[in-house]
């Protein structure tokens, strides 16, 4: 597709943005213009390298007419007020995950995008991931028949790392489900076809000092007799990351040598503001933005059983075990960051094409976190009842009717 480059807002130029930065640096089929921000040492730092507008809130990015989208890159306690905002604005939305800290507000969301006729996509996701978007493909070829079970799992250091306090707090989008389970729940029910219908869990909440869920295990049972186990720890000492040959969750190689750095770097901070204080020297303008990554991303180890052969997924591309023999099959060739995000977002605002990740999409993950902290609290099996399956390629229903 040759087009004239999406021109992009952001909202937030913390930590997400960040991340995201190699990418907006990369694709020539996208124009960061303007970006709104707190901080004035992030506004003079954009305006140095790409010459564009800076506003201290949202409003100015949503009157500015040369912007079409906006990335909302925010903590996620804003996400609903700033989704809400571009969407009335008539910009099309990037929204980072999770979509919001409620089904309330998710819903609020969706409703307000499909009510202005803006593309909604929540991402950055792991779902995005090429061996993820590979794996999909196999699945849907038919060639080794149904999904029948997935196994993820993903064992790391998050709850130890640098956090600003509400990062802490559940009720305010902390602890390890809305940052990191939306990520391996996405890939669940992208590779299972999205349309989960009961969690079972168990979650963890082991730590005083760090008030919120850091660990959970969870069965999700799918419609068509699929069902999945997931399970993340943000409390581990082990790495899960050893058995991904030592590739880092952003596609960088690891040395086994950093053993215990992030509780380390901890360990030197002794209140809430100076361990925000540290994570904030991780931000645009303070810090450098991670290097190219040689690998794709990935979540940690995922096993797909299938009626006539197994999927597993590492950085590099999907080992397949069919009925006679094994197969590996290299992963598309790594174009930049997160490239698929970009691309999922030039189609949808240039070809009118949503992809999987849509905001009903997100709600759907957003619900099945909360039915993992529910079935958790009460020891029962949750029903979900805002599933939606996986398709991407739709054209947008309200869009074609402007």
């Amino acid at each position: 597709m040759t087009c004239d480059p999406v021109r992009f807002g952001v909202v937030g130029l913390g930590r997400a943005f960040m991340l995201m930065l190699p990418g907006f640096r990369a694709d020539p089929r996208v124009k960061l213009v303007a970006a709104a921000a707190p901080r004035e040492q992030s506004r003079n730092a954009f305006e140095a390298e790409f010459g564009g507008r800076t506003y201290a809130d949202i409003k100015g990015l949503c009157a500015d007419p040369e912007i079409e989208a906006i990335y909302v890159a925010t903590p996620h306690q804003f996400h609903c007020a700033h989704v809400i905002a571009a969407a009335k604005a008539g910009k099309h939305v990037l929204v980072d995950k999770p979509l919001s800290v409620s089904m309330e507000d998710g819903t609020a969301m969706v409703s307000a995008a499909r009510e202005a006729g803006i593309h909604l996509i929540v991402g950055p996701s792991h779902s995005f991931d090429g061996p993820v978007a590979q794996a999909r493909a196999l699945i849907d070829s038919g060639a080794l028949g149904r999904v029948r079970m997935i196994q993820a799992l993903n064992y790391t250091d998050f709850l130890y790392r640098p956090r600003r306090p509400e990062e802490l707090r559940t009720k305010e989008g902390g602890g390890v489900l809305f940052s990191q389970g939306v990520h391996q729940i996405d890939i669940v029910r992208l590779l299972a076809g999205g349309l989960a219908s009961s969690v079972t869990a168990m979650t963890g909440a082991w730590d005083p000092a760090r008030p919120t869920e850091g660990a959970y295990s969870a069965l999700l049972d799918f419609q068509g007799s699929a069902f999945a186990s997931l399970t993340y720890s943000g409390y581990a000492h082990f790495d899960s990351d050893e058995w991904m040959g030592w590739i880092g969750e952003l596609g960088h190689p690891k040395s086994p040598e950093a053993y215990g750095g992030a509780r380390k770097a901890l360990q030197a901070v002794d209140t809430a503001d100076a361990e925000a204080a540290l994570k904030s020297t991780r931000t645009y303008g303070a810090g450098e933005a991670p290097p190219a990554a040689s690998h794709h991303e990935h979540f940690g180890p995922i096993i797909v059983l299938c009626e006539r052969g197994d999927l597993r997924l590492t950085p590099t591309g999907l080992h397949v075990y069919d009925n006679f023999e094994k197969s590996f099959r290299p992963a598309p060739v790594l174009r930049f960051p997160r490239a698929e995000v970009f691309d999922a977002v030039v189609n949808a605002v240039r070809g009118n094409r949503a992809p999987a990740q849509t905001g009903a999409w997100g709600l759907a993950t957003l619900e099945v976190c909360f039915a993992i902290l529910e079935a958790a609290r009460t020891g029962t099996s949750v029903a979900l009842n805002h599933q939606i399956a996986a398709a991407d390629g739709a054209p947008h229903p309200i869009a074609e009717e402007r």
